[in-house]
């Protein structure tokens, strides 16, 4: 590895870890709040608006959540086993991390707040678990095409969005 590559491998581990976040996921994972979900596909729900639904491996519980239609096109096409001419952003996100060899180990849902789920997706850069906050829907396309484990909290599987107030 050139002497300019290396440097700007370690600026970009040096960004990544200063910009991660490790808020309750932890615990989460050391108290066995976590369960693996399985992604059912996408759909549109009678209004139009773009849905990715999931469900635990277990209980088969089931998680819906408001997606947008690009998201959705990017959570399909793995699920499809399609590959496109072009990659798409999470393929170039996923490129761009293999190649400054960080490894995506899983996605975490991580909670459900004012009617807004968020995630975490879980990286090890240089030996070390480095979370960062993220989408749910970039993360669960993030972890699809990296072929590892989708979570989710026990409180987003209990909770339940609310209906906007007209």
């Amino acid at each position: 590895m050139s002497g300019s590559l290396r440097s700007n491998r370690w600026v970009l581990l040096l960004l990544l870890l200063a910009f991660s976040t490790t808020p309750g996921l932890g615990d989460a994972q050391e108290t066995g709040k976590l369960q693996e979900m399985e992604v059912l596909g996408v759909t549109a729900d009678p209004g139009g608006q773009a849905r990715i639904l999931l469900r635990t491996k277990t209980d088969k519980r089931g998680l819906s959540m408001v997606i947008g239609h690009f998201e959705a096109v990017g959570i399909a096409l793995p699920l499809e086993g399609r590959t496109p001419p072009r990659p798409y952003t999470h393929d170039l996100i996923l490129n761009v991390l293999r190649g400054f060899d960080a490894t995506v180990v899983r996605a975490v849902i991580t909670e459900l707040r004012e009617n807004t789920y968020y995630a975490d997706l879980v990286l090890v850069i240089d030996g070390r678990e480095v979370v960062f906050d993220s989408r749910p829907s970039d993360a669960v396309a993030l972890a699809l095409r990296a072929g590892v484990p989708i979570l989710a909290t026990e409180e987003v599987l209990e909770a339940t969005p609310r209906a906007p107030r007209p």
